[in-house]
This record gives structure tokens, C-alpha cells and sequence, in this order.
């Protein structure tokens, strides 16, 4: 096995598998920034049945809002994600809002990565100093594949999702 191979094993075996994976460029984070939290969110968007904007008389399902569990690597809990607006809480209190910068598609059936410009925390913690936050490894969370028509609007649903949702600092 040449240096190259080794090195590329080394680096893979080095980072654990739930949280190693390319990214697209649109979500990658400025040069200066370090991972200063890893979490995987699991829990539901609810989505409504609503008025497509400028189009009269369509319909079309709505993003209405997150409710998640963060957990770390070992499957602890360690705060919580809801919204809106979309809001990351730590165990210990502190919490941030963010402004999305740019989302990328990932595969069929699952929401798109995404890059979030943190605002400045609230409380002192977990979440003190954190300027971006990156969703990935997302598993499911799109909108229902029910209907949704004139007839059934206002009607909400839940959907199940998880996504590691990634906390970057200044270095």
C-alpha cells in the first residue's frame, strides 16, 4: 500500500463514519472557522397544506417547522432544534437563530444540505462563539407524498427526519 492509500485509510479511520462526508462547495464553511460541535438530529418537520403564493386557486405543501432531539456521537442528549424560527438549544441553555446562507440537493427523498450563518448566542454555553451551522446526512424530511388540494387545505403533516447538524467557530 503506497503513502497516498495510507494516509486516505488513516483519515477515514480516524473520523467517525456518522459525521465524515464530502460536502458540497455551496455548503462548505470560510477557511478560519473549526468544528466545535457534532449532533444528529432526529425528530419531524410539520408541513401545511396552503395557498401557493401568487398563483390563485393552487395549493401546495408548507414548511411550517422543526421539532428535533439533538444528540451526540455516543447518542446522549445535548439539546434541541425547533422553530420558527429555526432555533438550536443546548442542554445548558445557550441557543442561536441563523440566517440560511445556501442549501445543496442531496438525494431523492431527502431534504437539501444546508449552510446557516449563526447569529450571536443567547446565554452562555454550547452554542457561545458559534458562527455556522451545516445540516448533512439528512434521511427524509421532505414534504408528504399525500395529496394536497383545495379540499384538504389547512390540513398539517408530520414527517420524519434526522440530519447531523454540524456547529463551526472562529479559529
Amino acid at each position: 500500500m503506497n503513502a497516498k492509500a495510507l494516509l486516505c485509510l488513516a483519515t477515514l479511520l480516524a473520523a467517525p463514519a456518522a459525521f465524515a462526508q464530502a460536502v458540497p462547495d455551496s455548503i462548505k464553511v470560510p477557511d478560519g472557522h473549526k468544528v466545535a460541535l457534532e449532533t444528529t438530529g432526529v425528530g419531524e418537520i410539520t408541513y401545511e397544506c396552503r395557498d401557493k403564493a401568487n398563483a390563485a386557486g393552487q395549493v401546495e405543501w408548507t414548511f411550517v417547522g422543526p421539532k428535533a432531539v439533538l444528540n451526540d456521537r455516543s447518542g446522549k442528549q445535548v439539546g434541541t432544534y425547533f422553530g420558527p424560527p429555526a432555533t438550536w438549544e443546548a442542554k445548558d441553555g445557550s441557543k442561536i437563530t441563523g440566517t440560511q446562507l445556501a442549501v445543496a440537493p442531496s438525494s431523492p427523498g431527502n431534504l437539501p444540505y444546508q449552510l446557516v450563518k449563526a447569529n450571536p448566542a443567547e446565554g452562555k454555553g454550547a452554542m457561545s462563539g458559534v458562527s455556522y451551522i451545516q445540516r448533512v446526512a439528512l434521511k427524509g424530511g421532505v414534504a408528504p407524498s399525500s395529496a394536497c388540494t383545495v379540499a384538504n387545505k389547512g390540513k398539517q403533516e408530520v414527517v420524519k427526519y434526522q440530519a447531523d447538524y454540524i456547529f463551526w467557530a472562529a479559529n
